[in-house]
């Protein structure tokens, strides 16, 4: 299967990350990482670079990776469709106190809009 996982910043994309890479070396799924440059969260591009290369040779899965600027769910919908996904994967947003799932608006618009299969991991 090829996979498109897009990482931000926020501690949800990094477990998402860390999750897919995980499956992708159990599976031999074919993992491209693209790291939306529209940073949400704590932590830098390059922070968010340096977490993805460390999982992928934490894992040893080699794995391309890139860079996304602009409208980060847009483009990843593009990508995915353009060059033959079969999954865009990206985390799933958090819970709001009465328990309900709140998407980030890359999530929602992936969503939405994505013609190819959508794992929204959490």
């Amino acid at each position: 299967m090829k996979i498109l996982l897009g990482v931000g910043g926020s501690d949800e994309s990094r477990q998402a990350l860390h999750r897919t890479v995980e499956r992708a070396v159990v599976t031999g799924d074919d993992l491209t990482v693209a790291i939306l440059e529209e940073v949400t969260g704590d932590r830098s591009v390059d922070d968010i670079e340096a977490d993805v290369n460390a999982a992928l040779e934490e894992n040893g899965l080699d794995a391309d990776v890139r860079y996304i600027d602009g409208n980060a769910g847009s483009e990843l919908v593009s990508i995915a469709e353009s060059e033959g996904f079969d999954q865009i994967a990206l985390s799933g947003g958090t819970t709001s106190p009465m328990g309900k799932i709140q998407l980030s608006s890359t999530a929602e618009f992936v969503l939405l809009n994505s013609h190819v299969s959508v794992t929204l991991i959490r």
